[in-house]
C-alpha cells in the first residue's frame, strides 16, 4: 500500500492533507530520513512528526468510559471518541464501539476496526459474560437472585424471557450482576421489574477481560494475548 493511502486510512488526514505532510518533511523513517509518498517502507519504520504510526488495521482497544459520555460519533455533548486521539475517529475501516454503554453507565468499553472480531464478541453464540456493578436506590428485597437466575423474567414490552443471570449481593444497595446477553438498558430494566432503581452502573468485565486499575477516561491497545483472554470466557 502506498504511504499516502496508509496514512490517510490511519486517520492522519485526507490524501491531499497527507501529501502535504510529505512535502513538509513531516514523514520520516526511524532514522529521521525524510520519506516520499512513493517510498516502500515497513509500517513499523514510519514516523510522523517523529512519532511511530498508530497500529494498522486490526486495532482493538479498551476504554474506561466515564459516566456522561455517549457511544456515538455524531451526537451532541460529550462523546467517547473525544477521549481518544482525534485521528482514531477518521480511521478506515472505522473504529467502532463493540456494543454500547448508555450515557450514564461507566466502565469497560471496547473499540475495534476488525469486523470479524466485533461480530465474534457480540454474537449470541459467544455468550460472553458481562459483569456490572449496580448501586440501587432501595435495599434489595431478597428474591432478586432467584428471579434473575430463573430464566423466566420478562421485561416490559418484550416477548422473550431473559436468559439466566447471576446476581451477587455486595450489600443492601449494591449488587454485582453477570449477563450473557445485551438487551436495551437491560440491567436497569431488570431492577425496575423488581420495583427498584439503578442510581449508578459500572461495567467491570467483558468475557475474561477485566477493567483492572485503568484510570477513568484512559485507554489502552489490546494485544493478541488480551483478545485470547477476552474470548476465553465463553459460556457453553
Amino acid at each position: 500500500m502506498k504511504l499516502v493511502k496508509l496514512l490517510a486510512n490511519l486517520g492522519y488526514g485526507s490524501r491531499k492533507q497527507v501529501a502535504w505532510m510529505f512535502r513538509e518533511g513531516r514523514v520520516t523513517d526511524a532514522a529521521g530520513e525524510v520519506l516520499y509518498a512513493d517510498d516502500q517502507v515497513d509500517h513499523d519504520d514510519v514516523r510522523v512528526d517523529g512519532e511511530p504510526l498508530d497500529p494498522p488495521q486490526g486495532l482493538t482497544l479498551l476504554l474506561h468510559k466515564p459516566a456522561g459520555y455517549t457511544c456515538s460519533t455524531k451526537d451532541t455533548g460529550r462523546l467517547v471518541y473525544d477521549l481518544l486521539p482525534p485521528r482514531f475517529r477518521l480511521r478506515s475501516p472505522v473504529l467502532s464501539t463493540v456494543g454500547r454503554l448508555d450515557r450514564d453507565t461507566s466502565g469497560l468499553l471496547l473499540f475495534t476496526d476488525d469486523g470479524q472480531l466485533l461480530h465474534r464478541i457480540i454474537s449470541p453464540k459467544a455468550a460472553l459474560p458481562k459483569v456490572y456493578e449496580a448501586t440501587l436506590a432501595e435495599p434489595l428485597r431478597g428474591d432478586e437472585t432467584a428471579l434473575f437466575a430463573s430464566g423466566t423474567l420478562m421485561l416490559e414490552s418484550e416477548t422473550t424471557p431473559l436468559k439466566s443471570a447471576t446476581l451477587e449481593v455486595v450489600d443492601a444497595t449494591h449488587a454485582r450482576l453477570t449477563l450473557t446477553e445485551g438487551r436495551y438498558h437491560q440491567v436497569r430494566r431488570m431492577f425496575a421489574a423488581t420495583g427498584n432503581h439503578v442510581v449508578a452502573l459500572h461495567r467491570s468485565r467483558v468475557g475474561g477481560l477485566a477493567l483492572g486499575d485503568l484510570p477513568e477516561g484512559a485507554w489502552r491497545i489490546l494485544s493478541a494475548d488480551d483478545i485470547d483472554v477476552l474470548m476465553g470466557a465463553t459460556v457453553g
